[in-house]
């Protein structure tokens, strides 16, 4: 092999991964956030899940990246494990998509494909033009890579030495071996199908070899799910393992088949002479054969990973800890499903926020209306864990700016720092609230029955307003006109409160101190109402409202 056709065989590989990567990326960002609502809605029907996988895989072209996608839904609680299994069975027919693309003979049509994408890239303003130019100039290129890899490795079937190094794939376990680390390694099974498809039209190596380096491939694939679920839920990583047992067991089930019967033959003969077709067909045979076997036993693998992976038994853990957030790569643009993930992942933080930040104002006021500081710790420790939670919510949607992201997005990324910062302000409130029952106790000081009466229903109606910011994606006109309603009925309440107490101190029925702590009181509990209808606003900039 000649030093020109080592340069030839990098460029045509450089060309095809630059290719399939334009075209996924073109057909991602054309799909835009459809493929995000599809994912977000996905009901628990298996069958739909399987179609759903395959059609995701199918536009951007990467089975573990739909996986990687699946493992942080199932980490942020947006699917389930069952839900889950459907999903990943899909991912394996969905990355078949690509093999049988460059199966097609289309190689000579591959400059006019790249032109004309390239035309509607550069002389084109309008961005959904652009996206489609990027999957037609992807496709191009991608064609022309392959013809170049092709090219510059025929002369290896010349060459003893390689042959020799091909013919020991024969051998199942090394042929299996190659294809994981290769695979690993690319961290693409449709890249490597690719390559061994580019080897195949070479007459470099034929079906009967290349079997066994096409199922390693499929086991490769699952190493960049493995490494994305480290540190994630326990559900999370069972969501992975169940990735690789259907890819393991399929390969058993075909290494097998293979070794026994006159399987790649057969398949040879459905496309004679299309060596790139027979390797595309078999891919497609092993994952839609795969799925059909497996799909009846989906629950059972489920009940499978949670036995190889139980659940801990520990005792509540209350060291502060984010439980939906994981760490994000901010070199790699975002995704729309990675997108989904994050933005889902910060909404259950911040629902966990706003019910520690509920317990807290709900606690605060039976200490004033106890009279004792005996509350003070449990409520000063929820109040730490509050501003943990705002610190690190805070600095996760600062990496998120870093990705680039549409404009909902943007919008909805504003919205939950402004809700992040309201909730901490309503935890300092609460905490106030609590800190009030330390003069109490020093001092012997109690409320009277009327004031005491009035901070029952402050504590009513505080409670009742933070329901009504729990769930942030639920906001619609009606709960929005709560919202504002409550926080005027918030504001009524202080004003008439305070007139009572000025009438009660008029009548000398309390104490300058009680005096000062009550006003204080009304304060806080004014700028609760506030810091709520705040949050509402914020969350209605995502929801835009018809009227209030």
């Amino acid at each position: 092999m000649k030093f020109t056709d080592l340069l030839g065989l990098f460029g045509g590989i450089a060309l095809f991964l630059y290719g399939m990567q334009m075209m996924s990326s073109g057909l991602e960002a054309a799909a835009g956030n459809r493929m995000k609502r599809i994912l977000e809605r996905l009901t628990a029907n298996r069958f739909l899940g399987v179609l759903v996988g395959a059609g995701i895989t199918a536009v951007i072209q990467s089975s573990a990246a739909t996986t990687m996608m699946v493992v942080g839904f199932v980490n942020s609680g947006m699917m389930t494990l069952k839900q889950a299994v459907g999903i990943i069975m899909g991912a394996n027919i969905g990355t078949t998509i690509t093999g049988q693309l460059v199966a097609l003979d289309v190689g000579a049509l591959a400059p006019i494909f790249a032109f004309v994408g390239v035309i509607l890239i550069v002389f084109l303003k309008k961005p959904t033009v652009h996206h489609y130019g990027q999957i037609i100039a992807g496709l191009g290129i991608l064609f022309i890579g392959l013809n170049m890899m092709s090219s510059s490795m025929a002369p290896l079937q010349h060459s003893e030495t390689f042959v020799h190094l091909l013919s020991t794939f024969q051998n199942p376990l090394v042929g299996i071996l190659a294809g994981m680390v290769f695979t690993a390694v690319v961290q693409s099974s449709s890249a490597t199908v690719g390559v061994l498809q580019a080897l195949a039209v070479s007459d470099v190596i034929g079906l009967p070899s290349a079997v066994y380096v096409l199922f390693g491939q499929n086991i490769g694939t699952c190493v960049t799910a493995l490494l994305a679920s480290a540190g994630a839920s326990r559900n999370a990583k069972r969501a992975t393992l169940i990735h690789l047992f259907f890819n393991v067991i399929g390969t058993v089930l075909f290494t097998g088949i293979c070794m026994t019967t006159p399987l790649a033959s057969f398949v040879e003969s459905w496309t004679p002479g299309n060596p790139a077709a027979q390797i595309a067909n078999m891919h497609t045979l092993f994952n839609v054969a795969t799925t059909l076997v497996l799909f009846p036993f989906g629950n059972l693998m489920a009940s499978l990973t949670k036995k190889i992976l139980p659940d801990k038994a520990q005792d509540e853990d209350k060291t502060p800890h984010l439980l939906y957030l994981q760490p994000m790569d901010t070199t790699r643009e975002l995704s729309i499903g990675l997108s989904a993930i994050a933005l889902n992942g910060v909404r259950r933080e911040l629902e966990r926020m706003a019910d520690m930040t509920r317990e807290n104002v709900d606690r605060s006021f039976l200490a004033v209306l106890d009279g004792n500081k005996k509350r003070l710790p449990d409520v000063a420790e929820r109040e730490e864990y509050i501003d943990y939670l705002n610190k690190e919510i805070s600095r996760y949607i600062s990496d998120m700016i870093a990705y680039e992201v549409n404009e909902s997005d943007s919008v909805q990324i504003s919205a939950f720092f402004k809700i992040a910062g309201n909730l901490e302000r309503i935890g300092d409130h609460a905490m106030n609230i609590c800190e009030y029952t330390k003069m109490m106790e020093d001092n012997r000081m109690h409320f009277s029955e009327t004031a005491q009466e009035e901070i029952r229903e402050m504590r009513r109606v505080g409670s009742y307003a933070l329901s009504l910011i729990h769930h942030l994606d639920r906001i619609d006109d009606s709960r929005f006109a709560k919202i504002a309603a409550v926080e005027q009925q918030i504001d009524d309440m202080v004003d008439l409160y305070r007139k009572n107490q000025i009438r009660r101190m008029h009548k000398g029925s309390c104490s300058d101190q009680a005096c000062v702590i009550y006003s204080e009181l009304l304060t806080d509990f004014e700028r609760i109402g506030d810091h709520i209808l705040n949050i509402g606003e914020a969350i209605s900039t995502v929801h835009p409202m018809k009227s209030i």
